[in-house]
């Protein structure tokens, strides 16, 4: 999102009809299946309409207004060149490309090269890298190409992403893949609304909680009790009310109002690629959605990831993947069976899905397996742990808990408003790991005057003296929190955060056992090839990723983005980047310009990264080479958040 359009939020069609400005043809649901590989020169088999594939160094971009009609009512999307998802780029790696890029829209516009080391100038975020392209404009972008993999672009201007404007990037190597396949198909995900997404984004402000219908019922407080007994419910409920959040605020924009789409296809009828019986097939996953995290499968047939974020990693075989905003992994199937197989994408919160099939034949259509059960977050999501909720005399701070009324003991619930000598809190979580402590602490000011003199520097800058000796496997800093995290800008905090490297995520964690499905990590992905950059890091930089969820603001170290400073590196420095999720959310966080190089425990093979997932609660470090001088966009790419999760980074 262009800077001046978080600072200043304007709309994209500022007052006027977007429909007065349509550019080009009608384009529904679009499929992006790549046939027998780009890289291989058979015809391409994939099915329904399908995406234009550009290939070379020279291309025209047009966007454009398009009426689109996924849910039997016409609406009005962004494309590019008159396609939804816009077409698929087709580079080689070496080549210099050059994008001639034409805005016909009413508003500035932009494209943002997801993933793609380039120049500063050339990053396409309005108001950092440029200036944007003005209505009726052209700006040429050109580069060239220094890696290959899977990859995509979308806007960065407003909330055109959201309104379609997104599409792949296929880039070759020079050298051949270190892996087989017969067949090439992209896979993209998305979702979409017929509500423009201010007005998604207004009733947010409003109503944090509109779209999650997912919410508590009384058949589930009956279930509870039949389940943990009077006693145990009655405490999980207080506790829950206490802080007056719920424990099923997993997503914040749900299918209520989204349609989830694969390559441009509905669920209905979903899309389709062939195979033949005894294929190798490719299917590069891209998370092209605004807001929605998917989790995906094929059942029956196990994924073998080969590359993550366009980098190769190690091959790991799994059942199931969660995949973030932003994030993208290939994978390798090979159907053995004559018989469709369905390429099936739950949203996080299970509200949807997205669907597909792989399919022997063009008149088969694999069956739709039914959703899990919609998670359900429990104290490790909040930096809980099970001993220190059974500690009499806890105390807790780290929850904004104005405006409360005051509580009586209830069922081992204390809460003393003046003095919170603590709050005894024996619960249980189920099936949930509980790690790690949090605290709540109503005293504002006091908080605040503790923590003034650890915190120099509003994104923690680690004495370098601090950072000696230490090797690889993440950050063990203590975690501190800043002055400007107590205040209205944050409602929750997390004194102990655990390493969220080995956990899949919530509602993902039990599958082994409960579905004998194994669940793709983040501490699963080795880089194939060496580490480049083995120095050691000379500093350390922690973020807070923070929120108030109720008053829909978010922020890092509890500073929106209005208000904050730039991160400065110092060109060619190494340094470790700690993020602490103190949010009970999960955030994908896209870094700019420079590789996020996750510290898995494996320091010669530490696996490339544009994007990382936080899950709530936990904490995730990687390393940074700050190679490429200028101004970098780094924020959380769940579109509604970024506006005040965001920071500018500048290399010097």
């Amino acid at each position: 999102m262009g800077i001046y359009q978080q600072k200043k939020f304007r709309n994209r069609a500022t007052g006027l009809s977007r429909r007065r400005f349509v550019t080009s043809a009608l384009a529904g649901g679009i499929a992006l299946g790549l046939g027998s590989g780009l890289a291989r020169s058979q015809p391409n088999t994939a099915l329904r309409q399908q995406a234009e594939v550009l290939s070379g160094q020279r291309f025209n971009l047009n966007i454009g207004y398009e009426p689109v009609n996924f849910t039997g009512t016409e609406a009005l999307a962004t494309t590019i060149n008159g396609s939804l998802p816009a077409p698929v780029l087709h580079w080689r790696e070496g080549d210099e490309v050059v994008l001639n890029v034409n805005n016909n829209l009413a508003v500035d516009s932009s494209i943002h090269w997801h993933g793609i080391i380039l120049p500063s100038n050339m990053d396409g975020v309005p108001g950092m890298s440029f200036a944007g392209i003005r209505p009726g404009e052209s700006y040429e972008y050109r580069f060239r190409v220094n890696q290959s993999g899977t990859f995509w672009y979308h806007s960065h201007s407003g909330f055109q992403e959201q309104t379609g404007m997104y599409g792949p990037i296929i880039i070759d190597p020079l050298e051949a893949e270190p892996f087989d396949y017969q067949r090439d198909y992209v896979v993209l995900l998305s979702d979409w609304s017929d509500t423009e997404p201010e007005s998604i984004y207004a009733t947010l402000k409003k109503q944090s909680h509109y779209y999650n219908f997912n919410e508590r019922t009384i058949g589930d407080l009956f279930g509870d009790i039949r389940e943990k007994g009077l006693a145990q419910t009655w405490q999980d409920r207080a506790m829950w009310n206490q802080m007056r959040m719920s424990d099923r605020d997993i997503a914040d924009v749900t299918g209520y109002t989204y349609t989830y789409l694969m390559n441009g296809n509905t669920p209905d009828p979903g899309w389709q690629g062939l195979f033949s019986r005894g294929e190798k097939v490719r299917l590069r996953f891209i998370n092209a959605s605004a807001m929605t995290i998917f989790d995906v499968r094929i059942p029956g047939l196990q994924m073998t990831v080969v590359a993550a974020d366009g980098q190769n990693i190690e091959p790991v075989s799994v059942d199931e993947f969660r995949i973030g905003v932003a994030e993208t992994y290939d994978v390798i199937v090979e159907p053995d069976a004559d018989d469709a197989y369905a390429v099936f994408a739950q949203s996080i919160d299970r509200s949807g899905y997205a669907f597909g099939s792989l399919s022997p034949d063009v008149s088969v259509i694999a069956r739709v397996p039914a959703m899990d059960p919609a998670p359900v977050l429990g104290m490790a999501d909040m930096g809980m742990s099970m001993a220190d909720m059974d500690m009499p005399g806890m105390e807790m701070p780290g929850m904004e808990m104005n405006g409360m009324q005051e509580q009586g003991n209830t069922s081992g619930m204390e809460m003393q408003h003046e003095h919170h000598p603590g709050m005894e809190m024996p619960m249980s979580d189920g099936a949930m790991n509980m790690e790690g402590d949090m605290h709540m602490n109503h005293d504002m000011n006091h908080d605040m005057e503790m923590n003034h003199d650890m915190h120099m520097n509003h994104d923690m800058n680690m004495d370098q003296s601090m950072m000696n000796g230490r090797a690889g496997y993440g950050s063990e800093q203590p975690i501190h929190h800043h002055a400007s995290e107590f205040g209205p800008q944050v409602d929750m905090r997390s004194e102990s955060p655990q390493n969220g490297l080995d956990d899949p995520g919530i509602g993902l964690r039990n599958h082994q056992g409960l579905y004998n499905r194994r669940v793709l990590t983040y501490a699963d992905i080795k880089n194939l090839y060496q580490t480049i950059d083995q120095r050691e890091p000379e500093r350390e930089i922690q973020l807070h990723l923070t929120g108030n969820m109720h008053r829909y603001m978010w922020s890092m170290n509890g500073i929106p983005f209005a208000d904050a400073e730039p991160l400065q590196m110092a060109y060619g420095e190494r340094l470790r980047i700690t993020l602490v999720n103190d949010t009970m959310m999960t955030h994908p966080i896209h870094l700019h310009g420079l590789w996020s190089e996750l510290e898995t425990g494996e320091p010669g093979k530490i696996p490339r990264k544009h994007t990382v997932i936080v899950q709530p609660g936990k904490k995730i470090s990687y390393l940074v080479t700050a190679d490429a001088r200028g101004n970098w966009a780094y924020h959380c790419h769940l579109l509604y958040h970024m506006m005040g999760m965001f920071r500018e980074v500048v290399v010097s």
